[in-house]
């Protein structure tokens, strides 16, 4: 898969998405979504890159922890049939709830 059908799965999210932030005092109301692509774990043979895989991390933020907004993404992902890992955190010093979906590509 590509970046720009990662691009065109989150605009049919309808979320607000940024590729690794918003710009400084850009950043939307939650819910958005920022992904970003963290290095890669290539398949090798003969020496060589014989199979490209990206890494591909999808966050979503949110000030309340909120189902609806996360089934959207894991139905995108789901419709794609990408497998995903899913973590939960709250970062404090933003006040937000981010829900991190690690996966390759």
């Amino acid at each position: 898969m590509r970046l720009g059908e990662i691009v065109t799965m989150l605009t049919e999210t309808g979320l607000p998405f940024a590729y690794h932030h918003f710009a400084e005092g850009e950043s939307p109301d939650p819910p958005f979504l920022i992904y970003f692509v963290p290095g890669s774990h290539n398949f090798a043979a003969d020496g060589k890159v014989y199979f490209k895989v990206s890494l591909l991390d999808i966050e979503l933020y949110t000030d309340i922890k909120d189902p609806a907004s996360e089934e959207l993404v894991e139905s995108m992902l789901d419709k794609a049939g990408i497998f995903y890992d899913k973590t939960e955190s709250y970062i404090e010093e933003e006040n937000l709830y981010e829900v991190l979906y690690e996966m390759e590509v």
